[in-house]
């Protein structure tokens, strides 16, 4: 655990980077705690066999003063750019370089998203195109990247962004807002394409697309009254097609894994669980996680089955997932062999205790070998007489 002591302050966001070589690194944003504790961003190595970050971090940024504290962060699936929303400046990107040694965070301006207020959600799409913020006062934004061209710029698009996502093909961006409305825009050219139908006593307010390749599904949390559940819709029809009650408490915040083949929901007092998609069944839980504290962040690991997740109160938390262990590439290649050795072994045994034609049985009266008919034989020629007319 990576909490917030005397003289630091508390975390306010955090993600992933992937690194070359399966390395995974951390990145945190913290808000100032007083004159002596600046805000900083702050990347920490990751050791998957202890499923825990460093004691210290690699580098510190320093965020100037003027800028506030960090609000949001998102990371390019390349792992070389991270973006930063701040209180005061808008966004700013930070160009990361050197591997775990000599890790270091070059600061650049992004001259769109100056000044554009706190953006409550920023995200990259799958392939790294695109870039979107959602903005607290309803600004919804879609970029090309890394050009910067403006592909939507829609200062109405909610009262207040909630949370958003992009689909694993890259094609539709999903938004939620605060007022319980949801909204899907086609990012080629950032017109809106449809909103999620929903009862008058239902508020839709986190949203993720399946990620597995195989079910184009959206996953939706809804508050219903005092219900939570977790609806689904079909994105060829963008038809609600179901329900199920999961978390079976308001939800903060909501995840998939890079695979696609878990979601999870983290609560507004410091539970998660891990749900299995295929099943939709619950395949993890850890209670008291934050004890008390509102889930901010919640973000599977790249490579590992493993969660990062953070609060105001207990800072960065990193929780091995009881799920089942994914195959490892040595395994397959050792049971691919496997297998050729026991079709090996079961094809000599048959072989050896068969009568076919390659082991033929010497009996008492029979030659040592069989007499094989010559090919060439007259009867064999006369049988493709008839249809093999001959060159004269």
């Amino acid at each position: 655990m990576e909490g917030g002591g005397s003289k630091q302050g508390p975390v306010t966001c955090g993600s992933w980077i992937r690194r070359p070589e399966k390395v995974n690194l951390v990145v945190m944003g913290r808000a100032s705690g007083g004159e002596s504790s600046p805000s900083v961003l702050e990347i920490f190595s990751f050791d998957p066999k202890t499923a825990s970050l460093s004691s210290s971090p690699l580098t510190t940024y320093v965020i100037e003063q003027v800028d506030g504290d960090p609000v949001s962060i998102a990371v390019h699936p390349s792992g070389d750019d991270i973006v930063c929303s701040t209180t005061n400046g808008g966004c700013k990107l930070f160009e990361l370089y050197g591997r775990e040694s000599g890790t270091r965070l070059l600061a650049k301006e992004l001259p769109r998203l100056q000044g554009v207020g706190p953006q409550k959600c920023i995200s990259f799409s799958v392939d790294g195109s695109k870039f979107a913020t959602g903005g607290v006062d309803g600004h919804l934004r879609i970029l090309e990247w890394p050009s910067l061209r403006v592909i939507l710029d829609e200062p109405k698009a909610h009262k207040s962004v909630r949370d958003m996502d992009f689909s694993l093909d890259s094609e539709f961006l999903a938004s939620t807002s605060t007022d319980g409305s949801a909204r899907i825009w086609k990012t080629e050219d950032g017109l809106p394409l449809t909103t999620l139908t929903r009862n008058s006593d239902e508020k839709i307010e986190l949203c993720r697309f399946s990620k597995d390749g195989t079910k184009p599904f959206l996953f939706c949390t809804v508050q219903k009254g005092d219900k939570a559940i977790t609806a689904v819709w079909d994105i060829s029809t963008w038809k609600k097609i179901g329900h199920k009650r999961l978390l079976r408490k308001p939800a903060s915040i909501m995840s998939t894994s890079l695979d696609g083949k878990y979601l999870a929901l983290g609560s507004k007092d410091g539970d998660i669980c891990v749900v299995e998609v295929k099943k939709m069944e619950v395949s993890h839980w850890s209670k008291r996680l934050h004890l008390g504290a509102c889930i901010a962040v919640l973000e599977f690991c790249p490579t590992e089955r493993v969660v990062l997740t953070t609060s105001s109160e207990w800072g960065a938390v990193v929780t091995k997932l009881n799920v089942p262990a994914d195959w490892k590439e040595w395994q397959i290649y050792l049971l691919l062999l496997g297998m050729f050795l026991a079709s090996a072994v079961a094809f000599y045994g048959v072989f050896q205790h068969s009568d076919s034609f390659w082991n033929f049985p010497i009996g008492r009266n029979q030659p040592a070998r069989p007499i094989i008919a010559d090919p060439q034989s007259a009867d064999d020629q006369n049988v493709w007489s008839p249809y093999e007319p001959l060159d004269m």
